[in-house]
């Protein structure tokens, strides 16, 4: 407390020592009313009405008969959609912040606000979600999978992805970041086979492992600076002293590793494909959007905000990264043999490797240009691939119903089922950016712009040969699509109906694709100013 509360807090006790004469200390304060926080409910509304839903979904489970579980999946749904809408009284005016401190030398830092920057990745997480949701309710009654359990655990996560944007501590990020985690291992495990337990054991242990390393970082970091909050953490690393600077960029480092393995960069991506094909495909979808939005949204909190003092070593290291991730991912993806089981799912968990390696470019490249522009080319690069990502995973449940979601299961596809076809062709064009997918194309002109504007000529030398490289791999499926096949011979059979939620799906993800194409301004208007 200031020296003045001090003095007269404890004048008293210090009088009645000199005078042994017992006096009654007066505990009160000038400003009772100034310990007690006050929490700016619409500021948290959009993570705490995820977690809410969660849990009613959960009690709910204990009391539906079995005939009406499937009402869970609509509550589910319905709680997502309301954490989205709450998004809208933040867009207009100022950022709002909540849970503040001020420590004794007068230095501030709030553990929650809400700026542009949150509420853009809040946005890629809950509709992330919510259209996982959408694609999860016909996959939890055909595969039998608990309702209750899945439906919470889903939410759980979401909640906790949509609180990660808005964290400006290290110990809210690392909260944020495992109940984001924790719940998606459960979810990978939700299948009732031996592959499920398999990716879900890999899956964890290499998480915990990050997470460890992570807090040792962390627990540096607070050693040289005294404080969790990133802001003070920025204005404090310049100024540590000399025995302790080697603390704080070892902590730096390990910090940025545990993000790193959150988005899968090389050489922490090994879990993904096993993971992806071996989680249920809603599960698969929403670890390539929402899981990796979450990471991405730490790592560039904890680089242009805390570790801002050190933007040209992590640009560096980032920039390298970024090189070797998108190489290592397209090559991969590159490689898939298309009478391979599962090759879709795997092709598309390597094609997601290979985007994360795009969108690191903008955040090496906040470390050589100062100031948090350069960020929204990350932010809407996250938003454009969301969307595509998430119809194709819906596309790939369609196909799975039926088949064992090879390459070669999408050969004549659009002779059975025409509509899906063209979705998918879509989704593949727009991740490939060729037109008629021109938001992918924009996507990628924007990253671009990012690594040279920031003097990184060399990355987007990279990331040119890497786009060349996987648009041969997104326009061979592409043909196949099209190509007579085995499934052109069963043009004249009726094709089975699907269910309302994944024709929703579909039809969600391509109706986005198609307005953002015409629109594009909708979603490249965020990389065009400051996110903080």
């Amino acid at each position: 407390m200031p020296a003045a509360q001090l003095a007269t807090t404890l004048g008293p006790q210090l009088s009645s020592h000199l005078t042994g004469q017992p006096t009654v200390t007066s505990l009160a304060v000038a400003d009772p009313g100034g310990l007690i926080q006050s929490v700016d409910w619409v500021a948290v509304a959009p993570p705490l009405i995820a977690a809410l839903a969660g849990l009613a979904v959960l009690l709910a489970d204990l009391f539906l008969p079995e005939r009406r579980k499937k009402l869970l999946g609509r509550l589910a749904v319905a709680g997502l959609a309301l954490a989205v809408a709450a998004l809208l009284p933040l867009t207009g005016g100022t950022p709002r912040s909540t849970f503040c401190l001020q420590d004794v030398q007068g230095a501030a830092g709030c553990s929650y606000v809400a700026d542009h920057f949150a509420l853009v990745f809040q946005l890629l997480a809950l509709g992330g979600a919510l259209i996982a949701a959408l694609l999860s309710v016909h996959t939890v009654d055909e595969a039998k999978l608990p309702g209750g359990e899945y439906w919470f655990l889903l939410l759980s996560s979401a909640s906790g992805a949509a609180l990660l944007p808005a964290a400006r501590d290290l110990a809210t990020l690392v909260v944020a970041l495992e109940v984001a985690s924790l719940p998606a291992f459960a979810l990978v495990a939700l299948r009732r086979d031996g592959r499920g337990a398999e990716a879900a054991l890999k899956f964890f242990l290499s998480s915990v492992t990050a997470t460890a390393v992570m807090l040792l970082g962390v627990s540096f970091v607070y050693a040289a600076t005294g404080s969790l909050h990133l802001g003070v953490i920025a204005d404090a690393l310049p100024h540590a002293p000399g025995q302790l600077k080697p603390v704080a960029e070892a902590g730096a480092v390990l910090v940025l590793v545990g993000f790193a393995f959150k988005v899968a960069v090389v050489p922490f991506h090994f879990w993904v494909p096993d993971t992806y094909v071996g989680a249920p495909l809603p599960v698969a979808g929403y670890l390539s959007v929402v899981g990796k939005a979450a990471g991405l949204a730490g790592l560039a909190l904890v680089t242009s905000i805390g570790f801002r003092a050190y933007g040209h070593s992590w640009g560096s290291v980032l920039a390298v990264l970024a090189a070797l991730t998108m190489t290592a991912g397209n090559v991969a993806a590159l490689r898939q043999r298309s009478d391979t089981e599962h090759g879709a799912v795997r092709l598309l968990a390597w094609s997601s490797v290979g985007q994360a390696g795009y969108l690191l470019v903008p955040i090496a490249a906040a470390g050589y240009r100062p100031g948090p522009d350069a960020l929204g080319a990350t932010a809407a690069y996250g938003l454009i691939y969301g969307v595509v990502n998430l119809g194709a995973f819906a596309v790939a449940a369609v196909v799975g119903r039926s088949t064992g979601n090879r390459l070669d299961d999408y050969r004549g596809l659009f002779a059975t089922r025409r509509w899906t076809a063209l979705a998918l062709a879509f989704f593949l064009l727009c991740l490939a950016g060729l037109p008629p997918g021109v938001i992918g194309l924009f996507g990628k002109v924007v990253v671009f712009r990012a690594a040279v504007d920031a003097g990184l000529g060399w990355l987007a030398v990279v990331m040119a040969a890497n786009v060349v490289i996987a648009l041969f791999y997104y326009l061979v499926w592409t043909a196949k699509l099209f190509a007579p096949g085995p499934a052109a011979a069963e043009a004249a059979a009726p094709a089975l109906r699907l269910p309302a939620s994944l024709t929703a799906t579909v039809a969600l993800t391509a109706s986005a694709a198609v307005v953002l194409s015409v629109l594009p301004q909708l979603v490249l208007q965020v990389a065009g100013g400051s996110l903080f």
